[in-house]
C-alpha cells in the first residue's frame, strides 16, 4: 500500500529501509472482546486477489473477471487515502459482487508519529486511543454506506515505521486496539494491513494479545502466491483462514483486454458481506 499512498520516489525509499474458494462461517479468529457478541457468519475468499489504488471502473471489472483474480481490495476512507475514488460507490459494490467478485475493504488511518513524511493524520501517544475509536466509527460508517455490512472485515492500512522505537511502537498498538475495539462494537471484524520486517511484525509478535487484529495481511514482496510457506511468525497464530500476503507490486497486467497496474496477494481470509 505504500506506493497507493505516496509518489513513485517515496515508494522506492519505503522499500529500501489458481483456484479459488470461498467458505462462510470458517475461520473466525479468537478474540476475547469477540466472545460475548453474537456475529454473523463471515465470508472467507481463498485464492488470488488484487490491490490497486482507485477502484477500477465496472467496464474494467468485468473485463478483469476471467478467473485469475477472484477478489479485490478497495480503499474506503480513512484522511491518508492516497487516491480519489470516482468509481467506489454502493451501485459499483452492489454490481461488482453480483459478477462474483469478493471486495477487501481497506482503510488509511492515523499513521505512527516516529513515521517520516508528512500524513494528513498522525496519532501521537495522547491521541493514539482518542483517534483510534473515532476512525474505527468512520471506517464503520464508510463501509456500511457502500453497502457492505456488520460481519465483514476491514483492515486498517499501517505503513513502515520504526518498531524499535518503544514509545511509537506502543503509540501505535494502542491506536490499533482501540480500532478494533470499535470495529467489534459494530460486529465488524478486524484485520491488519502491514510489513513483514515492521508494521506487521509489531502486531503478529506482540506479546498482549487483547484486542489486536484477527486478520492480517503482510507485505513481504518475494513473489511466492503462498500465505504459509514464508510465514514468518509463530505457525499458530492467524490460523484458521485469517491470513493474506502481499507479495508482488507494480505488476502491470492485462485481462479481458484491459490492462491495470496493481499489487498481487494471496488471501486466505475474510472479505466483506455484500447485500
Amino acid at each position: 500500500m505504500a506506493g497507493h499512498r505516496q509518489s513513485k520516489k517515496r515508494r522506492y525509499i519505503t522499500w529500501a529501509v489458481a483456484g479459488a474458494a470461498v467458505v462462510t462461517g470458517a475461520g473466525i479468529a479468537a478474540q476475547a472482546s469477540m466472545a460475548a457478541t453474537t456475529w454473523p457468519a463471515q465470508k472467507t475468499f481463498t485464492g488470488r486477489a488484487f490491490d490497486t489504488c482507485t477502484a477500477p471502473s465496472l467496464s474494467a471489472m468485468k473485463a478483469w473477471h476471467t478467473g485469475f483474480y477472484g477478489a479485490a481490495a478497495v480503499y474506503v476512507g480513512g484522511k491518508n487515502r492516497g487516491c480519489a475514488q470516482p468509481n467506489l460507490t454502493a451501485s459499483w459494490v452492489k454490481s461488482v459482487n453480483s459478477l462474483g467478485w469478493k471486495l477487501i475493504p481497506l482503510y488509511v488511518g492515523a499513521q505512527p508519529p516516529c513515521q517520516s513524511g508528512a500524513n494528513p493524520e498522525k496519532m501521537t501517544a495522547t491521541t493514539a486511543a482518542s483517534l483510534g475509536a473515532k476512525d474505527a466509527a468512520d471506517a464503520v460508517a464508510k463501509a456500511s454506506a457502500l453497502g457492505m455490512k456488520a460481519g465483514s472485515a476491514v483492515y486498517l492500512d499501517m505503513e513502515a515505521y520504526d518498531i524499535t522505537n518503544k514509545s511509537c511502537n506502543d503509540a501505535v498498538l494502542t491506536y490499533v486496539r482501540a480500532f478494533d475495539k470499535g470495529l467489534h462494537a459494530k460486529t465488524y471484524r478486524a484485520g491488519y494491513y502491514g510489513f513483514s520486517s515492521s508494521s506487521a511484525k509489531a502486531t503478529a509478535t506482540a506479546a498482549d494479545r487483547t484486542d489486536l487484529p484477527g486478520n492480517l495481511w503482510y507485505a513481504l514482496w518475494d513473489k511466492q502466491n503462498t500465505t504459509t510457506a514464508d510465514w514468518p511468525w509463530d505457525s499458530t497464530r492467524y490460523t484458521q483462514h485469517s491470513r493474506a500476503h502481499q507479495y508482488l507490486v507494480n505488476s502491470k497486467e492485462s485481462h479481458g483486454g484491459v490492462t491495470l497496474t496493481v499489487d498481487r496477494d494471496a488471501w486466505d481470509a475474510p472479505v466483506a458481506l455484500v447485500g
